[in-house]
């Protein structure tokens, strides 16, 4: 019977879909915008979005989540969203029924194709939506471009720097120990950090990609800055042996500063983003946080009470205590670290106070090997670890104190270790890649174009020279922290960032701060370290969201490359070792001294020196062993989770995306002909 005669119509023999096929576009139909042709939607809920092509293979997808995952603390949405909309009524009069938009753009991205024929766009990590366009999302407190106020803008941005303090201060206190520097050297490069940390957090929000992004000491130059320190030129040196190492760390970190410019400044990293994408990036980052496993608790147990119980708080505030509200905010969750180490300090402070770590006779500043007593040289090591009046730093260090470029003397270039750090610089951009892609969801904002990455990546350059000259003994790059700590504050105000940059250069030249940071008992360092490396291990493998978890492919892909990152180095490290050799250097250190005894032997040390450091690095091996296989095991975009920039054409047409990462005083006009330096 025809529709004529009022009957329903009868449905199209085609592609079976939950909904009735969709009229045919008209011809004079409106250009869709940027966020609805890449699947942008305003909300992060961490869970993976389903296939695109489920409903045609049969799959049924799951309902969404009626509140975000717990590891965003973003609590309930404002309204449920578990179940799909209704279904419209049937319209009479022989209408056709019409599914809903959201059917419609579903139908269109399960034919692979968007309407202008290009091919859909890899789809983000499923957004939490309401039907109805909120104003703010749920999982952000203020926005990018948002101005919180001043007491906000105060409190927001000292608590920002608070909850990752545990990156910027702990790199030097293991380092300087490492190159025989005194309490007072520490306290000099604590200073210095925190100087050049506000510098260049300034530096990446105004020229950089204009995310919240701290820019700081990076966990992934410290492993090879180890390597340095214990090369085999350095074995020997009685006088001045901080300096002197100092300098060819300087040098080092300097020329692969430079390289990085280069690379982020010419456009080689947008060409590298091809390679790059979340199966290469969480094995990468997560072998940085694995490749310390030996100093943490090997360093913890010198004063075992002292490392687990700091160890302990920090595990309990951060997960236990996680939900509990203090004045509105999850106090535990976000000052885990500060609140552990105060409290474990206070403790230590009682029992050094009532003489619970004296000895009779014994000085905990005399080393072992000088003692002449055995029962001393049994407690020294004991006393060292667990007094906290065994630093003088405090006392001895000035009110004021101004770090300046060139501080520890001239540097000194070595190409070997040059080239080292210029491998460590392309780790350290993969690193950051990561970090841009999901900081600009969490802050609520569109992904940045390759461009906008690639002039990050150049400004990190940028500091890591800076970094060089100022003499922090490691380059600078994004804290990959930093981005759980925005999940976890829902502050994403670049100018609350940059008020605790400034709050940072003040803190730099009162020496007192750089000195009681300085006075932090080693084994409560180590304790924390052993909490902040495991989660920078989590947060690498977090980038997996991006992808299909459930493929096999990506998971022997990223099995393998962890596997490999602590095997391989093993062998270069272990090889021709005997366990006499090098007796002077601590346990926790000799993984970094292949250089001198690795497999890798040709005509030039140089080379040696060159090849032996590296393939010991693990976050190296599991960068090339990932970049290879997902690059050359076939699979699909999809399920290789490849992320999501934004196009710098469609880009340029919306208002919003030009105010968050053009850059100021329209400087971008000036080098329009470099897309590297503009969108």
């Amino acid at each position: 019977m025809s529709s004529a005669s009022g009957a329903l119509p009868q449905p199209r023999r085609g592609r079976p879909g939950p909904w009735p096929p969709a009229p045919p576009p008209q011809p004079q139909a409106q250009p869709l915008s940027w966020a609805k042709r890449t699947g942008f939607q305003s909300r992060v809920s961490g869970e993976s979005q389903p296939s695109a092509s489920a409903p045609n293979s049969g799959q049924v997808p799951l309902p969404r989540p009626t509140e975000p995952p717990a590891d965003l603390e973003s609590g309930p949405p404002a309204r449920p969203t578990s179940a799909l909309p209704p279904p419209p009524a049937a319209a009479g009069n022989g209408e056709r029924q019409q599914p809903p938009p959201q059917a419609r753009a579903r139908r269109r991205d399960s034919d692979g194709l968007r309407p202008n024929g290009q091919a859909a766009a890899t789809p983000l990590p499923q957004l939490q939506e309401e039907e109805e366009a909120p104003e703010r999302p749920a999982h952000v407190k203020y926005e990018l471009r948002d101005s919180p106020g001043l007491f906000p803008l105060v409190i927001y941005g000292f608590q920002h720097y608070i909850s990752m303090l545990g990156s910027i201060i702990l790199i030097p206190l293991v380092m300087v120990p490492a190159m025989g520097g005194s309490a007072d050297d520490m306290a000099a490069v604590v200073s210095t950090v925190l100087l050049v940390t506000g510098m260049t957090t300034l530096l990446h929000m105004f020229v950089g990609t204009r995310l919240p992004l701290v820019q700081g000491p990076s966990f992934v130059y410290l492993a090879p800055a180890l390597a340095i320190i214990n090369s085999p030129e350095f074995f020997g040196l009685n006088d001045n042996n901080f300096k002197h190492i100092m300098k060819h760390l300087q040098g080092a970190v300097i020329i692969g500063g430079a390289f990085q410019v280069v690379l982020g400044y010419t456009g080689l990293m947008s060409l590298l983003l091809r390679l790059i994408n979340p199966v290469v990036v969480s094995p990468t980052v997560a072998a940085v946080g694995l490749s310390f496993f030996s100093y943490g608790f090997a360093k913890l147990g010198t004063c075992i009470e002292m490392g687990i119980l700091q160890l302990l708080m920090v595990v309990i505030f951060a997960l236990y205590l996680r939900k509990i509200k203090l004045f509105g905010y999850r106090v535990f969750l976000i000052y885990a670290v500060p609140l552990g180490l105060g409290i474990t300090w206070a403790i230590a402070f009682v029992l050094t106070a009532t003489g619970v770590y004296s000895y009779k006779g014994c000085d905990a500043n005399i080393p072992a090997s000088n003692n002449v007593s055995a029962f001393c040289r049994k407690h020294v090591l004991r006393m060292k670890s667990c007094r906290v009046d065994t630093s003088h730093a405090l006392k001895s260090s000035p009110w004021f104190r101004f770090p300046y470029p060139l501080q520890w003397g001239t540097p000194v270039f070595s190409w070997k270790m040059g080239l080292v750090m210029c491998v460590v610089s392309i780790i350290a951009s993969v690193d950051s890649v990561g970090s841009y892609h999901a900081s600009s969801l969490f802050v609520a904002t569109r992904p940045p174009t390759s461009g906008v990455v690639s002039r990050g990546i150049g400004v990190e350059g940028v500091s890591t020279v800076l970094a060089g000259l100022w003499g922090t003994g490691v380059g600078s790059a994004t804290v990959t922290e930093n981005v759980h700590t925005i999940a976890v504050t829902k502050m994403g105000s670049r100018r609350a960032v940059g008020f605790g940059a400034i709050l940072l250069l003040l803190f730099a030249v009162v020496g007192k701060v750089g000195a009681f940071i300085a006075s932090i008992p080693d084994v409560m360092v180590a304790a924390l370290l052993c909490f902040m490396w495991a989660m920078l291990c989590a947060l690498g493998l977090s980038n997996l969201r991006y992808s299909a978890t459930g493929s096999s492919r990506n998971s022997i892909i990223v099995g393998l490359s962890l596997f490999l990152s602590l095997s391989v180095p093993s062998y270069f490290q272990q090889y021709g070792v005997h366990p006499s050799t090098n007796s002077s250097v601590p346990t926790y250190f000799q993984p970094y001294i292949v250089a001198s005894h690795g497999p890798v032997h040709t005509g030039s040390g140089g080379v040696n020196y060159f090849l032996n450091t590296l393939l010991s690095l693990n976050m190296v091996i599991a960068f090339l062993v990932a970049l290879i296989l997902d690059n050359t095991v076939p699979g699909g975009r999809q399920e290789r989770g490849l992320y999501v920039w934004s196009e710098a054409e469609a880009a340029k047409r919306e208002s919003a995306f030009l105010k968050d990462y053009e850059l100021p005083f329209k400087i971008g006009r000036a080098f329009r002909w470099a897309k590297c330096v503009g969108l």
